[in-house]
C-alpha cells in the first residue's frame, strides 16, 4: 500500500504495519522540517560496519537525494567525536539505527553506538533497519529498540529500504 505521505507518482509501497509504525516518525519529520540546517537522517551504526554496510546504506540514501549525517563523512579531523555526534543528533529529523550482527555484539559493551541509541530511543525519531539479523536476535540485546517497528532487509532489499526511508523523510509532497 502507498503511505499517506507518498506522492501520487510514487512507486514505493509499504506493508500496512510499516505505514502504521512509521506514521509518528513522519509527523516528527513534518514538525521539524522548518528548523534550520537539518539533515534528513542520522545514521547510527556499529564501528565495524562503517566501511561496508553503513557506507552502502549511506551511498544508497545519498543517491536518493537524502541528506544523511554519517560519522565517516561528518566528523572533521581533530574535532571532538562525541560533541560532533551530539550536534548531528540535534540537527537531524530522523535517526536510523542499522542493526547488524556487529551492532548486536557492540551494544552490550557500551560505546558510541550505544550512546547514540540511548538518545534516539528518547524520541519519536527512530527507525531500526534490521540487516543480516532478526528482530528476535535484537530483542535479546535491546528489548527497547526491538519494540520499535522498523524496516528489514529480510523482507526488502537494502535498496528498497533506502527508497522507503527517502520517501519517509522528504517533506514536499509535490
Amino acid at each position: 500500500m502507498k503511505a499517506k505521505w507518498s506522492k501520487a507518482s510514487s512507486t514505493v509501497y509499504y506493508t500496512p504495519a510499516e505505514a502504521k509504525a512509521l506514521e509518528p516518525i513522519r509527523e516528527t519529520v513534518e514538525k521539524r522540517a522548518e528548523l534550520p540546517d537539518l539533515r534528513e537522517l542520522f545514521l547510527c551504526h556499529a564501528w565495524a560496519d562503517r566501511l561496508d554496510d553503513a557506507t552502502k546504506l549511506y551511498d544508497l540514501l545519498k543517491a536518493r537525494n537524502v541528506s544523511v549525517w554519517f560519522s565517516e563523512k561528518d566528523i572533521p579531523l581533530g574535532s571532538s567525536f562525541l560533541r560532533e555526534i551530539d550536534r548531528g543528533l540535534a540537527k537531524s529529523r530522523v535517526g536510523i539505527v542499522l542493526v547488524t550482527p556487529a551492532l548486536l555484539t557492540r551494544l552490550p559493551t557500551g560505546g558510541i553506538a550505544d550512546r547514540e541509541l540511548s538518545a534516539l530511543l528518547a524520541t519519536d525519531q527512530l527507525v531500526p533497519v534490521i540487516h543480516n539479523t532478526t528482530y528476535d536476535a535484537l530483542r535479546m540485546v535491546s528489548p527497547l529498540l526491538a519494540s520499535r517497528n522498523g524496516l528489514s532487509t529480510e523482507e526488502d532489499s537494502l535498496e528498497v529500504v533506502a527508497d522507503k526511508l527517502a520517501e519517509l523523510v522528504k517533506t514536499s509532497r509535490f
